[in-house]
């Protein structure tokens, strides 16, 4: 089998959110995914992560060629999809343009926002999941490790994190476009989760009248409420007081919408037609999108705050030019060790069985001597002086038979491969 890198996905990039929200895959189902990508492939796919986040879903993964038209159908079953639905949405990478995309994604420069450091710890624990699920082999494990430390790279020497515009800002702007000064607005908080815990601190800062946060675990909504001085209130209580929010901001785990049409229409008729801004962070959705229709209800989606964020793109290009440099050197240098450890590793497994041959030789010999009654202390003599005369043949033949350049070469290696012990 041709093993290398692969990676299948889709992303903002290549798909619109509603494709996006029907792979997603919540941080319970990428175990399992894990489990029913090897269960179904074997030993073809050799190690797989998942990535999987409102912007990108992604299998990374080391697997023989030969797998590359199945796996993006297994990704469509996998959601109760035909393969024809996804398809046309997914791409394919492998060897460096694998490896290049990895660098890319966890740098920030294949993300909505450009530089936005959230990614880097999605990729972690998406890494973190594949070795718990026992996907996660010596590639991709040494993929991930550069991976890591090119995104540290970047941050540290270019520009690229201080040009983010997070979509946690773009939120407060939007709603700043609307209602103004925010001094007078109620926020609502739905979720409490890493993503409105950043929303929050943005609209914190924009000094809301109140903020409250409404969450099925009481203690967790406590928790982020706590840090900006808000409220809570049980999620099952959210609908009767839905009307008393100007800005609404949602991102949950849940599979299907929490804010359904008929909730906001009736939302709207108790404000008296007063604006709403909605925002809805989460894939899969958890607002309805045929909110969008009614009067005064500004509905937001992560693609709209995506469009928002990329503009004034230009100012930010001579920080993506340093990074994708330092990316371009950071591949090659992957590459390397991959085609190297290409080499290398069958010469070890050869030299590992030849030499388990070896060792189950002579034991079988010593074994057979001691059955025979011989003094255990001889046999033992035996089988070392033994072991090693045949461990050493090799090299000492090879040494004493050169000659020239080939006799300079073996003497500079050998004292490599066999450390001499100091004669201090």
């Amino acid at each position: 089998m041709s093993t290398g890198v692969l990676t299948f996905g889709l992303n903002h990039h290549s798909a619109p959110v509603d494709v996006r929200e029907r792979v997603s895959m919540a941080g319970d189902l990428v175990l399992p995914a894990l489990h029913g990508l090897r269960s179904t492939f074997g030993n073809a796919v050799e190690e797989a992560t998942i990535l999987s986040t409102c912007n990108r879903t992604e299998i990374y993964c080391a697997a023989d060629q030969s797998v590359a038209e199945d796996i993006p159908a297994w990704l469509a079953d996998f959601n109760s999809l035909k393969d024809d639905e996804l398809r046309p949405y997914i791409y394919q990478l492998d060897h460096d343009n694998a490896v290049r995309h990895a660098f890319r994604v966890a740098s920030g420069l294949d993300s909505m926002v450009l530089g936005e450091a959230q990614i880097l710890g999605q990729m972690k624990t998406a890494v973190r999941t594949a070795d718990k699920a026992g996907t996660l082999g010596s590639t991709l494990h040494q993929l991930f490790q550069r991976t890591f430390s090119v995104a540290k790279e970047v941050r540290s020497n270019t520009a690229i994190g201080a040009q983010s515009v997070s979509f946690s800002a773009a939120a407060v702007r939007l709603s700043e476009r609307i209602f103004g000064d925010l001094k007078n607005s109620d926020v609502l908080f739905i979720g409490a989760g890493e993503m409105i815990e950043l929303c929050a601190a943005h609209f914190a800062g924009a000094n809301p009248r109140s903020i409250t946060v409404a969450n099925r675990t009481p203690e967790r909504g406590q928790l982020v409420a706590s840090r900006f001085g808000g409220k809570t209130m049980k999620l099952a209580e959210m609908p009767e007081h839905l009307h008393e929010f100007d800005v609404v901001v949602s991102c949950t785990a849940s599979t299907l919408p929490i804010l359904g049409l008929g909730m906001v229409q009736k939302l709207s008729r108790k404000r008296r037609s007063k604006p709403v801004v909605m925002v809805d962070l989460a894939v899969p959705r958890d607002i309805e999108p045929e909110v969008e229709k009614l009067d005064n209800i500004y509905l937001y989606t992560v693609d709209d705050l995506g469009r928002y964020v990329q503009m004034g793109q230009d100012s930010r290009q001579q920080a993506v030019g340093q990074a994708e440099a330092i990316i371009d050197a950071r591949v090659l240098n992957f590459m390397q060790w991959l085609e190297s450890r290409r080499l290398v590793v069958p010469m070890i497994q050869e030299l590992n069985s030849s030499a388990e041959s070896l060792r189950q030789t002579e034991l079988a010999k010593a074994r057979r001597l001691l059955a025979r009654g011989e003094d255990p202390d001889e046999v033992l003599e035996y089988l070392a002086r033994s072991l090693t005369q045949k461990y050493l043949h090799a090299p000492m033949s090879r040494l004493n038979r050169s000659e020239g350049a080939v006799r300079r070469d073996l003497l500079e290696v050998v004292p490599l491969l066999f450390p001499f012990e100091s004669k201090h």
